[in-house]
Formats: structure tokens, sequence, C-alpha cells
């Protein structure tokens, strides 16, 4: 039996080759346009079946490799007959179920196309995640709110410790006239120690509200750290840089080095030359398992700008009877 092709890429909008999150944001984007509860214009409600049914292929990678097979040339509306050796999916049935589901926002009993039953099973009489509809007849509109993100921004100090900030977003909602008016919403957030640049949290059920009944996207906050004077920040670990005076570079010394914990004590050997690195295990931020990076301490020779005569008549006297000539070839 022949029936009409159904390009579920088209129907989403995306490419052949779309990722599982492109593929996600279209069908979010296409249902909160075409649900029946919020668009009464004729067709929509057809229009959201199409998208709803092409989702339910293209979201799980089985049954997307299975379609894929079919291969790219066949288009939208084409009389379609299944290869030889075609096997249909096998869906296992719930005891005492009635064999409709709600597949994410839309209640699946009967209601995919024949193209689709044809390569998947009739009716998809059993197996989906989801929720059961409340009996025969039933119908349930219910589609999951958009995931929505935010950027924050937070100091060295609060990514090194941990914090809890209140923080206020401002936020376009629908108002029940249909207009969109900006809100402003408050949120307590939790910041984990040693969270790093570029991380994301989540805020679970705080993002975009849900039709139908359905429940709310998340929230997801990408985390900044704002710059910092003394410390660079790399992935966990620290850079900082300590000035030193010739003399200690070239007898050694203990010097005092700043962490984020305070001011610790740090052996440089006689010889230091400027440029050189030095590091301090675990003065970094916290990673995983209770290990912490490190803080690398760049030495640099500080030469003091106006010298006393005393001091003067001493670096004469170590010019004249020095044999180092830091120019020398080696």
């Amino acid at each position: 039996m022949a029936v009409k092709f159904h390009d579920y890429y088209e129907t989403l909008g995306v490419s052949r080759t779309a990722s599982q999150e492109e593929i996600q944001k279209a069908y979010r984007k296409l249902a909160r346009k075409y649900h029946p509860d919020v668009n009464k214009e004729k067709g929509a409600e057809e229009k959201f079946k199409q998208i709803t049914e092409a989702y339910e292929v293209l979201k799980d990678p089985e049954k997307r490799k299975k379609y894929d097979a079919l291969g790219p040339h066949w288009r939208e509306g084409q009389d379609f007959t299944p290869p030889p050796g075609w096997e249909h999916f096998e869906f296992r049935s719930y005891p005492g179920g009635t064999g409709e589901f709600d597949f994410g926002g839309f209640r699946a009993g009967g209601g995919f196309s024949d193209f689709f039953e044809m390569l998947f099973g009739e009716g998809l009489g059993g197996f989906a995640r989801g929720r059961r509809t409340a009996g025969p007849g039933a119908r349930e509109w219910a589609v999951r709110g958009q995931d929505e993100e935010a950027e924050i921004t937070i100091s060295l100090e609060d990514a090194y410790r941990g914090a809890t900030k209140t923080i206020t977003l401002q936020t376009l909602e629908a108002a029940p006239d249909g207009t969109v008016r900006p809100k402003t919403r408050q949120y307590e957030v939790r910041i984990p120690a040693g969270v790093a640049e570029g991380a994301r949290i989540r805020l679970a059920g705080q993002g975009g509200a849900g039709i139908g009944g359905g429940p709310a996207g998340d929230l997801f906050l990408r985390v900044h750290i704002a710059p910092h004077p003394v410390f660079q920040l790399q992935g966990h670990d620290l850079l900082t840089t300590v000035s030193v005076a010739p003399w200690e570079a070239a007898l050694g010394a203990k010097i005092d080095v700043p962490t984020l914990d305070g001011v610790v004590k740090m052996t440089i050997p006689p010889g230091t030359q400027g440029g050189q690195r030095f590091r301090l295990r675990s003065k970094g931020l916290p990673k995983e398992r209770g290990e912490r990076g490190d803080l690398y301490v760049t030495v640099q020779i500080a030469v003091p700008k106006i010298l006393t005569s005393e001091e003067r008549e001493l670096f004469q006297q170590l010019a004249s009877r020095s044999a180092f000539n830091p120019r020398r070839m080696r």
C-alpha cells in the first residue's frame, strides 16, 4: 500500500544533520506557535499534529536512524511504499493500557499519519515515554515550557568559596490578552565552590511557562567570572606576578605571596631569574573529588628607581668587582 511520504526534517525546519538540541529547540518553538490552546486559526491543530509526529521520530535516535535509512531523495507528499525487507518497530503494551499516550504534548492514539503507522507500528499501540491519558477519547495538549538562558557575573572569591546570590532578571511573558510584557523576576542562586568560567547553573522549572498544564522549562545561568586585580584565572588554576629585589633574586629569599586564603611565604632559590615561574600546589580553585587547582607565581625583578648615596656606592662596588655579564653568549 502506498502512502504519502512525510519529510520530518522539512516539517521542523531543520537540516538532516541537525543535532538533538537543534531538533528539540525547533519543535518547542513550533509547538508553542501552533498549540491548539494558543492558536485558534484553521489548520493549526493539524499543523501541531504534524510537528509532533516529526519530533516523535527525530528525537529518538533509533527511530531517526530507521527513518534516515530511507535516503534523502524523498520529498514531502510523494507516494511512498516501504522497500522490501522493511521491518516495523515493535512496541510493548502496558498492562491494562488503552493504547493512548501523551507524546510530550500530543495524544498519539490514532493521531499520527498512515505513513508513521506504516513505518513504526499501527497507532503506536503501546510503548512511549510520557504519561497515559485519562481514557478513551481524552485529549491532552500539554507542552513543556521552553528552556531559557541568562548570564551571571560573579567575583573570583565567590567562584572560589561558593555563595548564595539573589539575582534579578528581566523576562518577557505573554499576557492573557496575547500581548507580551516585561516582567521582573528574582531568584536565589547557589553558586557552587569551584564553578568554572562558562559553566551553566540549572534552575529547574524556572524557565518558560508550559502550555495546557505542561511543566515549565528550566532556566540556565551561564557563569562569567569578573576580572581580578591580583589573579588571572586559567581553568581551575590561578596566575599571579610577584616583584622581588635584585639581591633577593641573586641570594634567594622567602617572599610574601598573595593567595585567596591570605598571604603565604614562598622560597625562591639563589639565582632566580626574572620571568621564572613557581607553583604553589592546591592554592587554586576547588575541583571535583576534593582536589584543587594550583597557583602559579611569576617572579619579576624590580630595580629601585631612586638610590640613596650609600645604595649607589654599593651598586658601584658590585659593578666594579663582579665578573657577571648578562649579555655574554652562553
